[in-house]
């Protein structure tokens, strides 16, 4: 019987307090995003694209602390796709850029995993008053942009079937390396809570951070807007999608 080789952790860590900020995009401008053999994932008739920060925290690549590497804000852009494997349909993510505070993380992700991110100064506040929670983050590229979201402290479960579980529940990682290569890792992580969002701001100068393809988002509403936990996550060593010769 021949069995599956068992992928190695690449890096396991815990993501925090997630600020989802999701828009509804037309599925055009993101084609020529899209990785070889995966398609735009969407959900009852909505392409989405989700704006989002969080917290890294207590972060190990290989199972080795990084000084200065181990708790850290991350803001990213991402959009849903789907790859068709003989096990049936992966859910995943791509990102159109994501923003790191430390340099090395950017070197590394970009030189070996052809990711597109970015070093900015970054920022982050988590205030509790009474039974609201407010969560921010912020980076700078010219002036500071900042998404913040206030939530009722207490959280609750993600109901199945909903637009929450779609957007928080794709469990696959996906690039584009060519028109004909792709690469795919696994992130595994327990099923979230989140915390009803009861007001939110977006302070983001989407040309100038993303460029003129994502330059609507600028007077767009977000479809909705979420505050999640998060969770320990695992990131595990990926592999590369091409044709088969």
């Amino acid at each position: 019987m021949n069995t599956l080789p068992v992928k190695r952790t690449f890096l396991d860590a815990q993501w925090r307090k997630l600020v989802m900020i999701n828009y509804a995009i037309d599925p055009e401008i993101l084609k020529p995003y899209v990785p070889f053999n995966t398609e735009l994932d969407i959900w009852e008739g909505t392409c989405y694209v989700s704006l989002i920060g969080f917290m890294f925290v207590d972060t190990k690549m290989l199972r080795l602390k990084i000084p200065f590497h181990i708790n850290f804000e991350e803001i990213n852009l991402r959009f849903y796709v789907k790859h068709k494997a003989t096990e049936g349909y992966k859910r995943g993510v791509v990102f159109i850029k994501e923003i790191v505070p430390r340099p090395a993380l950017t070197l590394v992700a970009n030189l070996l995993y052809n990711e597109n991110y970015e070093t900015l100064k970054t920022t982050h506040s988590w205030k509790e008053e009474g039974d609201t929670l407010s969560v921010q983050y912020g980076w700078k590229k010219g002036e500071w942009n900042t998404i913040t979201a206030v939530a009722n402290k207490k959280p609750i479960d993600i109901m199945p079937d909903s637009e929450e579980e779609f957007i928080t529940e794709h469990f696959w990682g996906y690039t584009k390396i060519s028109d004909t290569v792709t690469s795919e890792y696994e992130v595994a992580h327990p099923r979230w809570q989140i915390y009803p969002v009861i007001s939110y701001d977006v302070n983001v100068d989407f040309k100038k951070v993303y460029g003129q393809d994502f330059a609507f988002l600028q007077d767009e509403k977000p479809v909705s807007v979420y505050l999640a936990e998060g969770s320990e996550i695992i990131v595990k060593q990926g592999g590369k999608i091409r044709i088969k010769k």
